[in-house]
């Protein structure tokens, strides 16, 4: 008996430790998941990172926005310097905000630990700029110039143009009093306070530097200016320039063919107030001071702004006899020069079998 019972001892014993054993094991794997779910975005994150700051901030910190910043990239240099708590506040707030493609690369002051929206606000405040960086590009007209300054500097419309109508910015007598050509083309770094006079004097003192710098005498500089600016919007690209430069002055020098007249799309359409493009057949009729179709010699002031590059073109003009050029592929600039009318044509053409099939240039 005693040998049966122990069996049977055995027996339910055995049948009890099938059955709880995984029901055991499959709890605790269940407990240790849910605390591994939990736990570990907490160890590697920080239980107490916060994905925004309350705001307003505290303190203060010199922040730098590059030319060509996105909201993303921004962001990182906002998070590095604990100025937004994470990059996904910063972008979700930028992206919420219609303003914030209108904040300006340059160097800001603002507060660490603020909130994204804050943030974002104060980029777009002018008043939080701890200096203003304006780049002028070559080619570029007075008014442009004017647009960029009134925006960078957080002007109302206009105040740039009436400043240098009105204000003293240290126009020299050279210029015959229309500053058109005489900003420099450069990027400029302003301090917060710089008033707009101030800034466009400085675009002007870099100009006359340059001039210096060249060496190009002083009863001079009018006159390169002008013609640099022509360069600059008629150049297919910068190996061109000395032979536009020399197309230029063989054409004020010629009595026969062209008889001292330019024939220049760019200054037809600077008289008209636009600054690219074709001009149609009408406009070329259209009679101003800059239609050099129809005025011998060379338009009363620049058409927009010379660079370096144009400059040194103008005083080192290529050899040749060309009077003619034409761009015949505005993708890639390609130009083809010619000293006979005829040959001119055939160039002519060529672009305009390039402008039917790229309805778009």
């Amino acid at each position: 008996m005693s040998d049966i019972f122990e069996e049977l001892e055995v027996v339910p014993a055995r049948k009890k430790r099938r059955w709880v054993t995984p029901v055991l094991v499959s709890f605790i794997v269940m407990v240790l998941t849910a605390a591994l779910v939990f736990l570990v975005p907490q160890f590697f994150s920080g239980s107490d990172r916060v994905s925004d700051y309350p705001g307003p901030g505290t303190g203060s910190v010199t922040v730098e926005i590059p030319e060509g910043s996105s909201g993303k990239s921004m962001a990182a240099i906002l998070v590095d310097e604990d100025v937004v708590a994470t990059e996904k506040a910063f972008v979700d707030a930028f992206n919420n905000d219609s303003r914030s493609g209108s904040i300006q690369p340059g160097v800001y002051t603002l507060k660490k630990e603020m909130s994204a929206t804050g943030a974002v606000s104060a980029l777009l405040d002018p008043a939080a700029r701890a200096e203003q960086r304006v780049t002028i590009p070559e080619g570029w007209p007075k008014w442009r110039v004017y647009e960029r300054l009134d925006t960078v500097l957080g002007l109302e419309p206009g105040t740039s143009e009436e400043a240098a109508e009105e204000g003293d910015i240290g126009l020299p007598e050279e210029a015959e009093g229309d500053p058109e050509g005489w900003y420099a083309p450069l990027t400029y770094t302003f301090e917060s306070d710089t008033t707009v006079e101030e800034a466009l004097a400085e675009m002007i003192d870099a100009r006359i530097y340059q001039l210096e710098e060249l060496d190009i005498d002083r009863d001079q500089w009018q006159e390169d200016l002008i013609k640099g600016s022509i360069l600059e919007r008629e150049a297919g690209n910068s190996a061109d320039l000395n032979k536009v430069a020399r197309v230029i002055d063989n054409r004020l020098a010629d009595e026969d063919d062209v008889n001292g007249k330019l024939q220049m799309d760019s200054s037809v359409l600077y008289g008209l107030g636009i600054d690219s493009g074709v001009p149609t057949a009408k406009q070329l009729k259209e009679d101003t001071p800059y239609n050099t179709y129809l005025h011998a010699g060379l338009p009363p002031s620049p058409i927009g702004a010379t660079g370096l590059d144009a400059l040194e073109a103008v005083a080192n003009p290529a050899k040749g006899d060309w009077l003619y050029f034409v761009t015949v592929n505005l993708d890639t600039g390609e130009t083809k020069f010619s000293s006979t009318y005829e040959e001119h044509q055939k160039y002519v053409k060529e672009f305009r079998e390039w402008l039917e099939e790229n309805p778009q240039g």
